[in-house]
């Protein structure tokens, strides 16, 4: 069980998706829009700032920086960019390796 808060993350096109496992082993889950720029600028930063507030009972305003020492880890994976390729979607690119 750990002692800090741990964070899993998927954030995709339309929702973000937040996994908590809160210190003494209770599981918080919340899902978010992923963009929501009247409510928050950041989907899983406002995630962790919710919960981090509810279940510590500390006030976390969203325009300060949140409080890292609560934090054992945070896991984050998207779908976002993995759709944008598989669809062909988005700016061209190119990759460039040389030698060395």
């Amino acid at each position: 069980m750990p002692s800090k808060f741990c964070f899993a993350i998927d954030r995709g096109g339309t929702f973000t998706d937040v996994y908590c496992q809160c210190p003494g082993g209770k599981i918080r889950v919340m899902k978010l829009l992923s963009v929501d720029p009247a409510n928050y600028p950041d989907a899983p930063r406002e995630g962790i700032r919710r919960i981090l507030e509810s279940e510590t009972g500390i006030k976390m305003p969203p325009q300060n920086p949140i409080d890292t020492s609560l934090i054992e880890w945070i896991r984050m994976g998207t779908t976002v960019a993995t759709n944008a390729l598989l669809e062909r979607k988005g700016e061209r690119m190119a990759l460039v390796v040389t030698k060395g």
